[in-house]
């Protein structure tokens, strides 16, 4: 592996792009915003394109040999396979529609693959400026303070999210609101916040006990998040009970209280 030191290095540098991203996006948060459409409700602005390009700029330098995948650029060129070789995956501004909306639920996610296993994790949310990092085996923090996942152990005392994506045929927006209806005879409540890395940083500061969402863009919605959720203590699995895949499309996460009754109540509502 080609590389300029240590996991430690790779987490520094991280940060350091994400914030360099975030002050793009603080800046661009209260403009008008030059919004272009990706699909029916899939929204991209000049900001995502530029962060992505100011995160890959800086990390490519400080590291001219690994590989790397980002959301604008797969949407312009196409998929980028994932190897065994160390992989920084980008999503530059997650909740592009709570940005365009001035909703303050938006972020940078930035997550190093090594073997394709998540090894770092950086989220990013330069409005709320909370920073939320994670080193596979070093533990998860939120602005530097160790952090876990709630210790619920009881379904219907549970705060759920979920996401109900982009696609708008009938049968994804009818398998999607069946799905919700069926488990929120279960839970305590429903969040739908618009921010997939946002979601599983909630479940690692136990803000959230349970979430799912299934057809979301890409594993740059998930690598940063994977490794904050599993180094807060909590699980990060497929909704069928299943191991994550990171190319899926497909995530769950939960504490391990939670996670077999999660996956029923999942199971169930297919």
């Amino acid at each position: 592996m080609a590389e300029k030191g240590s996991v430690e290095d790779f987490l520094a540098a991280a940060v350091d792009a994400a914030k360099r991203a975030g002050e793009v996006i603080r800046s661009g948060f209260y403009e008008t915003k030059n919004v272009e459409h990706k699909g029916q409700v899939d929204l991209v602005t000049e900001t995502d394109k530029k962060c992505e390009e100011l995160i890959f700029d800086f990390l490519k330098l400080q590291f001219p040999d690994h590989k790397f995948i980002g959301e604008e650029t797969t949407a312009a060129f196409g998929t980028t396979e994932l190897t065994d070789e160390p992989t920084w995956i980008v999503d530059p501004l997650d909740g592009t529609t709570n940005f365009v909306h001035g909703f303050p639920f938006v972020c940078v996610s930035i997550g190093l693959t090594i073997g394709r296993i998540p090894t770092v994790g950086v989220v990013y949310n330069p409005i709320m400026d909370e920073l939320f990092t994670a080193i596979r085996g070093k533990g998860a923090f939120l602005n530097g303070k160790p952090i876990k996942t709630s210790s619920q152990n009881e379904l219907v005392k549970s705060l759920l999210a979920t996401e109900i994506g982009t696609k708008r045929d009938k049968s994804t927006v009818d398998a999607s609101t069946n799905r919700v209806n069926s488990l929120l005879f279960k839970v305590r409540s429903l969040r739908m916040s618009g921010s997939c890395a946002l979601n599983l940083c909630g479940i690692a500061c136990g803000r959230l006990d349970l979430f799912y969402e299934l057809g979301f863009g890409g594993p740059w919605d998930v690598a940063a998040g994977a490794v904050i959720v599993t180094e807060a203590g909590g699980l990060v699995f497929d909704p069928s009970g299943k191991e994550f895949d990171i190319t899926s499309q497909r995530i769950a996460a939960s504490n391990p209280l939670v996670k077999d009754a999660f996956i029923e109540a999942l199971q169930k509502s297919e």
